[in-house]
């Protein structure tokens, strides 16, 4: 019912930012979270960040709180994912995702809506 559908990544030297994308349509949730996930090879998909679009309220994996940040633009159902500071271990397959309701926990399992993806790789 939500499609999603992610741009933005790109190669990146370590410590440089990048900001990806994500224009949501279809039948979205006032009470839902819209959120990041990301898959490295070899790896379970790990939550990075989520956002209410009503509630004004972000969380942030520990793994990248304090380096990367949720903003959007409402008018154009786009959420940004800003990324500064990159690291090696952020190179992965990044993933725009939503749940429809306000009971979520940061798992995969929680999240109902998810686009096709967008690669990542921070590298010298």
């Amino acid at each position: 019912q939500v499609q999603l559908v992610e741009s933005g990544g790109g190669l990146v030297q370590p410590g440089g930012s990048l900001r990806l994308s994500c224009v949501a349509s279809g039948r979205t949730s006032s009470r839902g979270v819209l959120g990041w996930f990301r898959q490295a090879p070899g790896k379970e998909r790990e939550f990075v960040a989520g956002s209410s679009w009503s509630g004004h309220i972000t969380y942030y994996g520990e793994s990248v709180k304090g380096r990367f940040s949720i903003s959007r633009d409402s008018a154009k159902n786009t959420q940004y994912l800003q990324m500064n500071s990159l690291k090696p271990e952020d190179t992965a397959v990044y993933y725009c995702a939503a749940t429809l309701g306000d009971k979520w926990r940061p798992t995969a399992s929680d999240f109902t809506s998810w686009g096709q993806g967008t690669q990542v790789t921070v590298s010298s």
